[in-house]
């Protein structure tokens, strides 16, 4: 079963809950009994632990060739 995360709108608290997929977008009773209401957080996925950003880019010259090599250089 899929695991899902969910908001309170009224305080911002967040809880993970596995439920099944057609019950996913269905409001969740609070899990304490304070009577608030918890609707699923949209969240994004990601792997490999680095980002673009930290990923030197290589360089190249306006003709597209990597290190140069074109007269424009």
């Amino acid at each position: 079963m899929p695991l899902y995360e969910y908001i309170c709108q009224a305080d911002g608290s967040t809880i993970e809950v596995q439920r099944p997929m057609a019950d996913a977008d269905k409001p969740l009773p609070d899990p304490e009994g304070k009577g608030r209401t918890f609707t699923r957080a949209f969240s994004t996925v990601t792997t490999g632990g680095s980002t673009a950003a930290s990923v030197p880019l290589p360089t190249c010259c306006p003709c597209g060739k990597p290190g140069g090599g074109c007269s424009a250089n």
